[in-house]
């Protein structure tokens, strides 16, 4: 996963883009990157490896080190972004949101055709932020060339661009997997993935760009320049698990959401399994949570956190690559509260299905703990 926004405006807006960018970092813990433009300065770019530390930290610095009065910035989840990219389109700098399951099928094409070359990385792969860039610069504009490269891309793609005169281009994936919302002030536009990140930041909802819109964004106006597709098909995951409590897609908040799923599945086992006779309801931190919440309110059976989550320090454990330690993190990071598991009949709501990592550990944990 991953997310991104951007800010075109009449003032210095880093600080803004800073802060709008850190509301996206629970969609990933690899990359975090900026990229400004300045009237005097031009493009510039800065990219860190928030692995190890989170983008606040690793980017504390950075308004002594850029300025612009628009800027584009985002979490990666996989390959270093965004990037400076110099075509016959101009030099722009893009990051994307979404995945390319083609992506070799594309680079190969790409290669025979254009006898160009890519900057690999180890192991031979292209970051997959310079092939969307590649393929959109094979046509004569960028809305051309985004719906080019959506056209032939298997997968999905989510797309910001900082032009070299400061304005934005936002794309949405063609079928709407995922969101891409747009704020307004006074002066100027945000682009986010999440909404919230921009209202934090003083800007009210404009729009939710459809399935293939494409816009443009300067500090006084958005152009649209494609219109949104009827086909539409965002990812469920968003509600019940991706998404932030305080997220809103399609008009749905996310934390209300899994207050309906948790009534819904209480509703479903009253109907079918009658009365079930527990001490306590309860749901696996963090997304599991309100899950639990609204299936305690459905049965009338009461809510407990017997164990919480410690969220200082350890990420959510579907990030990291090496399954060895999502599956220490997911052990590591709940605590129990002993006298709400001891001798206690406990029903809980787990929603952690993407890969299974903490399936067997939270029964194992539960026993272990009483």
């Amino acid at each position: 996963m991953g997310g991104f926004f951007g800010i075109t405006s009449t003032e210095d807006c880093m600080m803004d883009v800073f802060f709008g960018v850190d509301y996206h970092s629970h969609l990933g813990t690899r990359r975090g990157g900026l990229a400004a433009y300045d009237p005097e300065i031009g493009l510039q770019r800065k990219i860190h490896n928030i692995e190890n530390a989170p983008f606040r930290t690793k980017f504390q610095h950075i308004f002594d080190e850029m300025q612009g009065t628009s800027a584009i910035g985002c979490i990666s989840d996989s390959d270093p972004q965004p990037m400076l990219i110099r075509s016959h389109l101009g030099t722009y700098a893009i990051c994307n949101v979404g995945i390319i399951n083609n992506a070799e099928e594309l680079i190969d094409k790409h290669l025979r055709h254009s006898y160009g070359h890519f900057d690999a990385m180890t192991g031979g792969r292209v970051n997959s932020t310079e092939l969307l860039a590649a393929l959109i610069d094979t046509q004569s504009s960028f809305a051309e060339g985004i719906k080019f490269a959506q056209s032939i891309i298997d997968g999905t793609q989510n797309i910001l661009i900082l032009l070299e005169d400061g304005s934005l281009i936002a794309a949405r994936d063609k079928v709407g997997r995922l969101p891409v919302c747009i704020g307004r002030s006074e002066y100027g536009y945000a682009v986010s993935f999440e909404s919230y990140a921009y209202q934090k930041l003083g800007y009210e909802d404009d729009r939710e760009l459809g399935p293939g819109e494409i816009v443009l964004l300067t500090p006084t106006y958005l152009k649209q320049l494609a219109k949104p597709g009827k086909k539409k098909r965002i990812c469920s995951f968003l509600w019940s698990y991706y998404g932030y409590p305080t997220s809103t897609y399609e008009g749905v908040n996310v934390e209300l959401m899994r207050y309906r799923n948790g009534s819904i599945m209480a509703h479903h086992d009253q109907e079918n399994l009658g009365d079930i006779n527990v001490d306590y309801v309860g749901g696996v931190p963090d997304s599991g949570t309100p899950h639990a919440i609204g299936y305690a309110n459905e049965s009338k059976k009461p809510f407990a956190r017997a164990f919480i989550k410690y969220t200082p320090t350890w990420s959510r454990s579907f990030m990291p690559t090496n399954q060895t330690d999502r599956n220490k993190i997911a052990k590591m990071k709940q605590i129990p509260v002993y006298d709400l598991i001891s001798d206690k009949d406990l029903l809980f709501v787990d929603d952690s299905i993407v890969r299974g990592t903490q399936l067997r550990e939270t029964v194992e944990f539960l026993y272990e703990n009483g």
